[in-house]
C-alpha cells in the first residue's frame, strides 16, 4: 500500500524561492519609529511578510531534467524500499512465529500482528509532523537524518529475544525513520519537476510495485537459508542507500533572474537561511474541517481502512494454513503488486476524465470491489480462485491510491492540500494499526482467518457508502456560494452604475457652467 504522492507545489509554500520585499526608494533603509508595529507579535508578522515575499514574486522554474532524473530515482528507490518492506510483511510475519513461537502462548499471532500493523501505522501517524520538519529544514535535512533513524531501528530488530521489543524497534523506532525518509522524497520532486511532475510521480510510485514484486520472493529465501535476524540485517542494506540517495535531495541554486530581484542576493540568501530556523506561525490549519465534504471524506477513508491492511499481513499465513502442499505461495503478494501497479496507471488514467468531485465515485467503487474480495478469500478452495481475487484486489487497490490526492485538490484546493493530505494520512494510521491485531486474535480464539477475513470485507463497504455523501454535500455548498458571489456581483455592479450616473452628473454641471 503507498499513499498517493502530495502535489509539492501546492503543499510546500513557495517563500523559499521567492526574493525578498523591494528596496526603499533610493536604497535607504526606513528609520525605525516606536509605535503599535515594535510590538513582538508585529515583529513576527513582519518577518512572515518578508519571508513570503512580494505577492509579484515568482519562484524559480523548475529544469525538468538534469539532476532532477537522479533525485527521481532516489524518490523511487525511498518509495520502493518503505512500502516494499510493509507490503511483503507477510513473509516477515510468518518467520516471526516461527522464531519466537511458544507452545504456552496460544495470543501468538495477536502478539506478532501488532509489529506489522504498528509500523504502517506509524508511517501513516508521522507523516504530518514529517511534513512540518521538512518545512522548517528542508527536504535533504529530514530524509537524511528519517533514513538513519530508520537504519538503526531496523539494526536493532535483528538483535532481540522476544516479540515485545521489536514493537519499538520496528514498529516505531523504524517506522518513524521510514516516514521522515519519505515525506521529503515526495516534496522534492515539485522542485525539479512541473510540466513531468505526474509521470515523474508515476514512476516514482511505481516503486512499490516493483519491490513488493520482487521482495517477498527474497524474503522467503533468507527466511528459509538464514534467520530471520539475518533477512533484517539485509534489509538495512536498504536503508543504507537510502541514506545515501537522500543526499540527492539538494535544494536547488538561485538563478540570475533571482538574483537581480529584491535588495541584493546577500539579502535573499540571508532570509532564505532565516526561513528554514523560523517555524512558521500556524504550523496545522485546522480551518480546513469547516470544509464540510472534506470532513465527511477524512472520516469515510478511515472508516474504510479498519480491514485494509488485514490481507497484507494475515495472507500468507493462511495461505500456508489452507494450501499446505503449495509450492511458491509468495506468488499472490506478487500478484497483489503487479495489478496495484497497472490499476494506478489505468485508473489515474481514467480519473482525467471524471470532472470535480466525482472522482470519489471510483473510490466508492474500489472499496465495494476491495470489501468483496476480502470476503471471497476463506471461499478459495482452490490457489488459482485465490490469485484471480487477489488480482482483482490488487487492481482496485491501486485505483483507490492513485485519485486521493486529485481528490483533495477538489475538496480544498491546492493552498490548502498540503495539511488535507496531512490529516489525512495521521487518522488513516489508525484503523491500519488496529486492524490486523484484531484479525490475529480472531484466528486465535477461532482457529482459522475465516470470521477475520469477512468481518475485514464490511468496513470497506461502510465506508464507500460514506463516500457516497460527499458530491451532493460539495454540490450544495458550492450552490450556495454561486448564489451569495452572484448577489455580491449584483451590489457591486449597482454600485459603479450609481458612481458612474454620480460622475457623469458631475462633468455635465461642469460643462453647463463653463457655458454660462
Amino acid at each position: 500500500m503507498v499513499p498517493f504522492p502530495e502535489e509539492p507545489a501546492a503543499a510546500r509554500g513557495t517563500s523559499e524561492a521567492q526574493p525578498p520585499g523591494p528596496a526603499t526608494p533610493g536604497g535607504a533603509a526606513p528609520l525605525p519609529c516606536p509605535g503599535p508595529a515594535d510590538r513582538p507579535e508585529a515583529a513576527g508578522e513582519r518577518a512572515e511578510v518578508e519571508l513570503a515575499g512580494p505577492a509579484g514574486a515568482e519562484p524559480p522554474q523548475p529544469p525538468e531534467g538534469g539532476w532532477g532524473w537522479l533525485v527521481m530515482l532516489a524518490a523511487m528507490w525511498c518509495n520502493g524500499s518503505v512500502f516494499g518492506i510493509q507490503n511483503a510483511c507477510g513473509v516477515l510475519f510468518v518467520a516471526m512465529l516461527k522464531t519466537f513461537v511458544t507452545k504456552d502462548d496460544d495470543k501468538m499471532v495477536f502478539k506478532t500482528a501488532w509489529v506489522s500493523s504498528l509500523s504502517m501505522g506509524m508511517i501513516f501517524f508521522c507523516c504530518p509532523i514529517a511534513s512540518v520538519f521538512t518545512d522548517m529544514f528542508g527536504c535533504r535535512k529530514t530524509a537524511v537524518v528519517g533514513a538513519a533513524v530508520g537504519f538503526i531501528g531496523l539494526m536493532s530488530s535483528s538483535f532481540v529475544s522476544s516479540i515485545e521489543p521489536l514493537y519499538l524497534t520496528y514498529g516505531i523506532i523504524f517506522a518513524c525513520g521510514c516516514s521522515f525518509a519519505y515525506q521529503p522524497s515526495l516534496v522534492i520532486l515539485g522542485h525539479y519537476f512541473k510540466k513531468r511532475l505526474g509521470l515523474v510521480n508515476g514512476i516514482v510510485t511505481a516503486g512499490s510495485s516493483i519491490f513488493t514484486i520482487l521482495l517477498p520472493f527474497l524474503l522467503r529465501f533468507l527466511t528459509d537459508n538464514v534467520s530471520f535476524f539475518y533477512t533484517l540485517r539485509v534489509l538495512c542494506i536498504f536503508m543504507f542507500v537510502l541514506f545515501l540517495a537522500s543526499f540527492t535531495y539538494r535544494p536547488l541554486a538561485p538563478n540570475a533572474k533571482d538574483k537581480e530581484s529584491g535588495t541584493k542576493g546577500s539579502n535573499r540568501f540571508s532570509l532564505f537561511s532565516r526561513r528554514k530556523f523560523s517555524p512558521p506561525k500556524k504550523i496545522f490549519n485546522f480551518a480546513i474541517f469547516k470544509v464540510t465534504a472534506y470532513a465527511v471524506w477524512a472520516v469515510g477513508i478511515p472508516l474504510a481502512l479498519f480491514g485494509y491492511f488485514v490481507p497484507y499481513v494475515h495472507l500468507m499465513k493462511h495461505v500456508n494454513e489452507r494450501f499446505q502442499d503449495g509450492k511458491n505461495k509468495e506468488v499472490i503478494l506478487m500478484c497483489i503488486g503487479i495489478t496495484s501497479g497497472v490499476g494506478r496507471l489505468l485508473f489515474g488514467r481514467i480519473a482525467d476524465y471524471v470532472p470535480g468531485v466525482k472522482k470519489v465515485y471510483l473510490q466508492v467503487l474500489s472499496f465495494l470491489f476491495i470489501g468483496l474480495m476480502s470476503m471471497m478469500i476463506p471461499l478459495c478452495r482452490v490457489f488459482g480462485a485465490l490469485i484471480a481475487v487477489c488480482l482483482i484486489m490488487g487492481l482496485f487497490d491501486g485505483c483507490f491510491i492513485s485519485i486521493m490526492a486529485p481528490i483533495a485538490f477538489e475538496l480544498v484546493g491546492a493552498q490548502d492540500v498540503s495539511q488535507a493530505i496531512g490529516f489525512l494520512l495521521g487518522f488513516m494510521s489508525i484503523p491500519m494499526t488496529v486492524g490486523p491485531p484484531i484479525a490475529g486474535l480472531l484466528r486465535d480464539k477461532l482457529g482459522s482467518y475465516d470470521v477475520a477475513f469477512y468481518l475485514a470485507g464490511v468496513p470497506p463497504l461502510i465506508g464507500g457508502a460514506v463516500l457516497c455523501l460527499i458530491p451532493w454535500i460539495h454540490g450544495k455548498k458550492q450552490r450556495e456560494l454561486d448564489k451569495a458571489t452572484g448577489g455580491e456581483k449584483m451590489e457591486k455592479m449597482l454600485e459603479n452604475q450609481n458612481s458612474l450616473l454620480s460622475s457623469s452628473s458631475g462633468i455635465f454641471k461642469k460643462e453647463s457652467d463653463s457655458v454660462i
